[in-house]
């Protein structure tokens, strides 16, 4: 399908994932619209690979208030999306139920699902007037079966996203717009990074391909959700766990 322009917008863009990502489908995209919240070097150097096709926005995600001003500032740009892909999430530790501050629970909700529902509700309008859209969420293979213990906050933000996805994707199917979740297993980055370094060889040893994901082993299904020849695919979170589940 071919449009005179294509805007993409990742938030978390600055993670493994989301660097991947964009070297692999930049030339697709008449802009991306890199979202960042602490750590902006990784997106510098794609827009010096990219020159005047990156453009930055930081907000914290957990802010409402910024949140809000991303939104209002990508639409004074004019970038308007017809791409979105949501990877932004705190990061996972191990934590008692009993001990956990609820804190952590609402940072987790408001980082993973308050945010892009605001990001949607203003961006969806569009791609609904032009009857095309893509919207991917970065899911988790603990919403496949029984997770792990000890990651309340975590899986209970991201089961409420992949309920987000399926009533998106049910009331905007005929819009010609998509919407999906894919759900990997451990991925080697640093979003690994607070959890304890024992949890993380013990998943690589349970896995059949004795070893954790890599960033490569996730970035081409997000890549084919966003493309043409996904079209009827919508409302489904597809499971990448090297054969764990």
């Amino acid at each position: 399908m071919s449009r005179e322009k294509k805007v993409l917008f990742v938030t978390g863009a600055s993670s493994d994932v989301g660097q991947a990502l964009i070297l692999q489908i930049a030339d697709q995209y008449d802009t991306i619209v890199a979202h960042y919240c602490h750590s902006h070097e990784s997106i510098d150097a794609l827009a010096q690979k990219f020159p005047g096709k990156i453009q930055k926005v930081k907000a914290d995600l957990a802010d409402p208030k910024e949140v809000q001003a991303m939104i209002d500032g990508m639409i004074k740009e004019q970038w308007l999306p017809d791409h979105i892909v949501h990877l932004a999430a705190p990061k996972t530790t191990n934590e008692r139920f009993h001990k956990m501050d609820s804190v952590r629970l609402d940072q987790a909700f408001e980082v993973s699902v308050r945010s892009i529902f605001h990001i949607l509700q203003s961006f969806m309008p569009h791609m609904s007037k032009q009857k095309y859209g893509r919207v991917v969420f970065m899911l988790t293979s603990y919403c496949l079966g029984l997770p792990p213990k000890y990651q309340s906050a975590y899986v209970t933000s991201k089961y409420a996203l992949l309920g987000l996805m399926k009533a998106l994707a049910t009331e905007y199917d005929s819009k010609g717009i998509t919407v999906n979740g894919i759900s990997p297993e451990m991925i080697d980055t640093k979003f690994l990074s607070d959890l304890p370094d024992l949890i993380v060889e013990e998943n690589a040893a349970k896995s059949p391909l004795k070893r954790n994901l890599q960033v490569d082993d996730v970035v081409p299904m997000l890549a084919y959700l966003l493309s043409d020849a996904a079209e009827a695919i919508t409302g489904q979170n597809i499971a990448i766990t090297g054969g764990m589940r």
